[in-house]
C-alpha cells in the first residue's frame, strides 16, 4: 500500500483497545507498524496533564473512536513514538486528533508534514516522572519511556526487549535489526539509568503473543537485572 492510499482511504472498524489495568490500555496488533503493540496511559492514572500514548496504534474507527472520546475528556495527549517501526499512520493520527509527536531526533525526518512533532537526543523529561532515554540498536533512533509517577511504575520498552515466552523479555537480534552491539550497550546504559527497584512492570511493543495470555511483564526490575547477554 503507497503512501497516497494510506492517507485516503476510509479507515476500517477494527477492534477497541483492552484495558489491562486501571488507566492502561493495549491496542490490537497494528500491520502499519509491523504488527507492533501500541499503549495508551491515561493522564489520571499517573497525574499527568493529557494521555501518553506510546506507537501508533492501527487508524481504525475503534481506535479513533477512543481516542476522540480521551481528548474530548481530557485534552490533547501526546503521542509518543519509541522507533521508526512504531510510526504507523502517524501523520493521519496527528490531524486526526492534534495531539504532539514526540519522536528521538534519529528519526525524526521520517515524519515530513507532520505538525507539532518534538525531538530529543539523549533523554527528555516530560513531567516529574516522566522520562525517554534513548536506546539505539533495534533502530537507529529507538527509545523507551519511563513513567514513574502517580500509581504507575512502568517502563514502555518499544522492541528493546521482547517476549520469549511467560513473564520473560529478551533482547532479541532479528532481521530488522539496525546494530545488535548497540543494542546490548543500550540495555547495559538503560539499567544503569533506572531508578533502584523500577520499573514494576514492562510493557513490549511487539510479539506478545509469547506471553501467552499476559500482556505485562511484572518484576520489571528483577528481569532486567537478571539477563545475561
Amino acid at each position: 500500500m503507497n503512501k497516497l492510499t494510506q492517507l485516503t482511504q476510509p479507515p476500517e472498524s477494527g477492534r477497541p483497545p483492552q484495558q489491562v489495568r486501571p488507566g492502561l490500555w493495549l491496542f490490537a496488533p497494528s500491520r502499519d507498524s509491523q504488527g507492533g503493540s501500541s499503549w495508551l496511559l491515561e493522564a489520571a492514572a499517573y497525574g499527568g496533564g493529557g494521555d501518553l500514548l506510546v506507537d501508533c496504534p492501527g487508524f481504525t474507527e475503534a481506535n479513533l473512536a477512543i481516542l476522540r472520546q480521551r481528548t474530548e475528556l481530557v485534552g490533547p495527549g501526546r503521542l509518543v513514538l519509541t522507533s521508526r517501526e512504531g510510526h504507523g499512520r502517524c501523520r493521519r493520527w496527528q490531524e486526526a486528533l492534534g495531539w504532539s509527536v514526540l519522536v528521538q531526533e534519529q528519526e525524526a525526518y521520517l515524519l515530513p508534514g507532520v505538525q507539532r512533532c518534538t525531538s530529543f537526543g539523549e533523554q527528555l523529561t516530560l513531567a516529574p516522572g516522566v522520562q525517554l532515554l534513548w536506546t539505539p540498536g533495534p533502530t537507529p533512533g529507538s527509545c523507551v519511556l519511563l513513567v514513574r509517577a502517580g500509581a504507575v511504575d512502568g517502563l514502555f520498552c518499544g522492541r528493546l526487549l521482547l517476549p520469549i515466552g511467560p513473564a520473560a523479555l529478551a533482547p532479541l537480534r532479528t532481521a530488522r535489526t539496525f546494530h545488535w552491539p548497540r543494542q546490548l550497550a543500550s540495555l547495559e546504559r538503560l539499567r544503569s539509568w533506572l531508578p533502584a527497584g523500577s520499573p514494576d512492570w514492562i510493557a513490549s511493543g511487539g510479539g506478545l503473543g509469547a506471553l501467552r495470555g499476559e500482556k505485562l511483564v511484572n518484576g520489571g526490575a528483577q528481569l532486567l537485572a537478571g539477563l545475561v547477554f
